[in-house]
């Protein structure tokens, strides 16, 4: 039961302070806030491009080579080491 009163506490602590319109307390909470919000848009952005990556990697890179270099790098089956030759 005490946990449940310490949530009901706290959702009338936030309702009471999106009601006044002031959420924040200082300019430190404001600042705080703001860079939690360029992290989280960040993140998605870089989510964003990930994705972008995985769907059209495929089809742009495709087009974009010559069968000539298409070919060659199919045929290669690996490097030459020449630091073991004699």
């Amino acid at each position: 039961m005490d946990s449940l009163e310490e949530l009901e506490t706290t959702a009338q602590e936030v309702l009471g302070k999106l009601k006044s319109r002031n959420p924040f307390q200082s300019h430190w909470d404001t600042a705080a806030f703001i860079i939690f919000l360029v992290f989280l848009g960040t993140v998605l952005l870089l989510l964003l491009l990930a994705c972008l990556h995985c769907c059209c990697h495929h089809c742009c890179r495709q087009s974009s080579r010559s069968p000539k270099v298409r070919a060659m790098q199919e045929s290669s089956k690996g490097v030459d080491n020449l630091a073991l030759d004699p």
